[in-house]
């Protein structure tokens, strides 16, 4: 096939696996929720946890790791992650033990021919040791995932500028954090330079890195806490459509749940 198939498994601040297909390689990125759950969000798209190739780690935090040990364990899974990632999930034990052959090194903003695919990481300004994402390449054809950012520089947009789809964050509307049950110290973390992007900081990251080729836009790792999944949409629809977007029309903007996947796309 030309390009590649995708589904967003689960986004949130629970946990978040991201699913990607080729013609030769069968992919997750990260796998922060039980291996069972995994398994069973990959059995809703018609696919196998027991035909996947490798999972791709982008930081140490529990949201994003909780599965990956059992997964690789039980499926025999290459794992990839940058050198200071696998220090410290090594050091605290976040995933188990896996066999040393299993687990191979992935530098922040560089680039890997994986199969038939492209890809390429980048680092992101986030509170875990050395957090990156991915952009994934084949045929012309690009798909990026970027959460877990306080902000995004220019050099992230960069990086990221005219793919075909994105899954970007959208993790919190400030006043529900403001105003919210949790602890001043944890809302500083969220809003700093070093925590999630807003409703807002999502929406202006797409205005300064969609292109002509873009097609699709989906809104992710949302707090259960902190935003609405109507406000994140809505808020991002209007921003977009406010800088002269054509959101529906040249584009479209999809949500995503922390415990349905998204149906299997083409792109």
């Amino acid at each position: 096939m030309e390009g590649f198939k995708y589904s967003i498994l689960a986004s949130g601040s629970t946990g978040n696996a991201f699913y990607l297909e080729s013609d030769q390689k069968k992919i997750l990125v990260d796998a922060g929720l039980t291996g069972k759950k995994v398994e069973q969000l990959l059995n809703e798209i018609g696919r196998s946890a027991a035909d996947l190739d490798a999972i791709f780690i982008t930081h140490e935090h529990s949201d994003h790791v909780k599965g990956v040990g059992i997964l690789a364990r039980k499926h025999g899974l290459d794992l990839y992650a940058n050198e200071q990632t696998w220090k410290i999930i090594d050091e605290k034990n976040l995933i188990g033990a896996v066999p040393n052959e299993q687990k191979h090194i992935f530098q922040r903003d560089s680039m890997r021919v994986f199969g038939d695919l492209d890809i390429a990481s980048f680092a992101v300004s986030h509170d875990a040791v050395a957090p990156q994402f991915y952009r994934f390449m084949k045929d012309g054809k690009s798909f990026v995932m970027l959460t877990d950012t306080g902000y995004v520089s220019d050099r992230m947009v960069g990086m990221i500028e005219n793919a075909d789809g994105y899954l970007i964050e959208a993790n919190h509307d400030i006043e529900i954090l403001r105003a919210g049950s949790y602890p001043w110290k944890t809302k500083q973390r969220i809003l700093s330079d070093v925590g999630h992007l807003c409703n807002e900081d999502g929406a202006e990251a797409m205005i300064r890195s969609l292109g002509n080729k873009t097609k699709k836009i989906y809104l992710g790792h949302l707090s259960k806490e902190n935003n609405i999944k109507e406000l994140a949409h809505m808020t991002v629809f209007n921003q977009l459509a406010q800088a002269d977007m054509r959101v529906g029309t040249d584009f479209h903007l999809y949500d995503t749940s922390p415990d349905t996947a998204t149906a299997l796309t083409d792109i």
